[in-house]
Formats: C-alpha cells, structure tokens, sequence
C-alpha cells in the first residue's frame, strides 16, 4: 500500500491521478489533498478518497471546507495557507508526493518533500527550471527517488538505460529528442498572432491542459522549460536536447543512441499514462488509457522548429545556456505575462517581448540557496509588471 500526498488534486494532473488511484484501490491510500481555492471540487474528492488532510491555500475557501466536511460527517482536517503545504508533503506516514502544483508555488512543498527523502513524482516543471542545482542536491543528500510526471520526460526515462547514472555518452547517448506538438498556432500565419485571443491559445488540439500550460504550450515556452528541465533531470547541455516538432503527440520523445539506434515511447495523448507509470514503478499497472490504435494514426510527422514563429523557446535555450539565476528569471517573466495576456491586458505576441525584455535587463547571478531563486523569482516579476505597464502606457 503506497500512501500519497497529492499537490494540486484539483488540476489536471491531479483528477487524471486520482482517477488512477480509483482503479486500484489495494495498492494507493489518499493521506492529503491540496489546492488553491476549489473548495467545491476538492469537498468531493475528500467525499470519495477520505484523506486525513485536506489543504486550500485561500482561507475563505478553506473555511467554507471545513463547514462542508463538518456537516458530511468527514473525518478530514481542513488546513490552510502555504505552510500546511510543506507541512503534508513531510508526513512521516506518506511514502509518495504527486507534485502537480502549477508554477512557483509548488517549489517550497516540492523542495521539502525531497528533502524528506519521499518518493516525488515531478510533474511541476518550474522547481527544476527556478531551482534546479539546489531541488537535485536535496534529492541526492535525502535519497529521495523522482520520477518525472511530463509526457515527454516520462518517455525520455523510459528510453533511456535502466539505472541511467546521469553520464550520456558513458551510456552510449548521443541526444535527446524532445517532441511537441507545436500547440494551436502551428500553422497561423505570422500576421495574424498579434490578434490571437486566449481563448485561441488555450484550444490545445492534442491535450487537456490548464489555462496557463495551455498558453505555454501555445508559445512553445512550456517546451523551452521542458528543455531546461530535462538538463537537470538527465543531466543533458542544451547542445544534447533537440526540440522536434510532431504534431499527432503519439510519439512523447524519443533517445538517440550512438550506434544509430533511436528508442521512442508512444502513446495516445493521455496524462494516465504517465501518472501510472510513477506510481507504480517499477511495475507497470492499468492506466484506463486506451490502446494505440496505429492503422487509425497512419502517419507521423516532424519538423525543425520555428524559433521565428517561436522566440520563447529561443529564450529559454538563452537561459539555459546562461545559468545561474537566468532560468528562474525567464520564468518568473513568463508567468506575470502570460497572466497578464489572460487577462487581456498585453497581446500574445507581447510575451515573449517582455521576458526577452526582463532577461536583458537584470543581471544572472549563482544561485546556491532557496532564498537566492526566490530573489531572482521576486525581482523579476517586478521588472515584468514594468514592462507590462509601459506597454500600456
């Protein structure tokens, strides 16, 4: 019986898990749920999973759960603010954290969980993009064991040697090939971009996603942070990871060895696949996904990607190339104009403006602590705000 904490149990990643979970009901046990404010959705799930904790990081929200779970006959403590996050992912009962928190919030609780020596299954990008030396330090002092959660890194895992020691070519790699889909606007012609509503960009062809992934995966930045993580996670150079645009998202990546072999995971487009994969490793169970059907996909294309058509993936190769306090710079930029497009305050094409416009303007410095990421994290969303203020001055 493994038991679990699950950061971010009402987003996408979260409900495809418990979804998981359901199914196998002998080999998982619910110890904690989280979320930001989805009182509503988060009350059923303590209903089915009856967690012993369940924590929302608004209080008004929080309070209303409680009520809820006072009134149900639940036995499941209500906890609230950042704090209680960290708090659930070190639980002495839990073996296991699903680390599916959207952006830099989940870096605190991600970061304690490795440090607690648990079992994390990575699907929150931005902990390796912000705070890689220091997230892969604590793993390696605690013995924590991660297993990347994204499609694309799941699959690099899979294809890669078992027991892979972190050395490329003293495994016989010569690259990695990271897939994506190329998003939405794949094929938009360049002029019309500037006039892109984010209801367009959130109208992935492939995936369900979040609002703010979607826009990523529209702007190929989510790929750009995917290449960043994948350095830390396989200790690759930007040199060793090759972006390769597949549009059908049935191959999820692919390793080249140097012999001139090229191993692939495929799959349909479906986050269970993965998610089955980390919680049962290294057994294999039933994910609910159905079969890939190859007569019904018939053909696989790739090509080279656009760094015309998209600069954000140019600029997150810039920031890996650059180190230190880049990456979390570049991120910290993309949320605040990513959100800030979602609110329709700057155009899409404004996005990768501002971040190239933050990287530019405020220096790299070594990142050694928590506490230098937060910095660089903190000073860089200030400088996006400027530039989003004088955009619309």
């Amino acid at each position: 019986m493994q038991h679990l904490t699950i950061l971010g149990a009402t987003g996408s990643i979260g409900t495809n898990t418990l979804d998981v979970v359901a199914r196998h009901p002998g080999k998982f046990k619910i110890v904690a749920l989280t979320a930001n404010s989805k009182a509503d959705l988060l009350f059923r799930q303590c209903q089915q999973f009856k967690p012993h904790y369940a924590v929302l990081l608004d209080e008004d929200a929080a309070t209303l759960l409680r009520q809820w779970v006072r009134e149900a006959g639940l036995t499941t403590e209500v906890l609230s603010g950042a704090a209680a996050l960290e708090q659930v992912s070190v639980l002495p009962e839990v073996d296991t954290v699903m680390a599916a928190i959207v952006g830099a919030a989940g870096l605190r609780p991600t970061l304690a969980a490795a440090r607690a020596g648990k079992k994390i299954l990575l699907a929150n990008k931005e902990t390796l993009v912000m705070a890689g030396n220091v997230f892969m330090d604590a793993v390696r002092a605690s013995g924590s064991v991660l297993l990347p959660i994204d499609s694309e890194h799941n699959a690099i895992f899979q294809a890669l040697p078992r027991g892979y020691n972190g050395d490329l070519a003293g495994n016989g790699v010569r690259r990695i090939l990271l897939t994506a889909s190329g998003g939405p606007f794949r094929n938009t012609p360049l002029g019309e971009l500037q006039n892109v509503t984010p209801e367009q960009a959130c109208a992935h062809p492939n995936w369900v996603m979040g609002r703010k992934i979607s826009v990523d995966s529209a702007s190929m930045m989510n790929k750009g942070l995917e290449v960043i993580e994948a350095h830390w996670l396989f200790n690759a150079s930007a040199d060793d990871i090759q972006v390769v645009v597949h549009p059908q998202s049935v191959i999820h990546s692919l390793v080249e060895y140097m012999d001139g072999s090229v191993l692939a995971q495929l799959g349909n487009p479906d986050m269970r696949t993965p998610i089955a994969y980390g919680l049962a490793y290294p057994e294999r169970i039933d994910a609910g996904v159905k079969p890939l059907d190859l007569f019904k996909v018939a053909t696989l294309n790739f090509a080279e990607p656009d760094f015309g058509r998209f600069p954000c993936l140019a600029l997150a190769y810039q920031a890996l190339r650059a180190a230190g306090s880049a990456p979390a710079i570049l991120n910290a930029a993309n949320e605040v104009a990513v959100a800030a497009f979602l609110d329709k305050q700057i155009s899409f094409l404004s996005i990768p403006c501002i971040i190239g416009a933050v990287l530019d303007t405020l220096p790299v410095n070594a990142v050694g602590s928590l506490e230098d990421v937060l910095s660089a994290d903190d000073e860089a969303r200030r400088a996006a705000q400027q530039q989003i203020q004088s955009l619309s001055r």
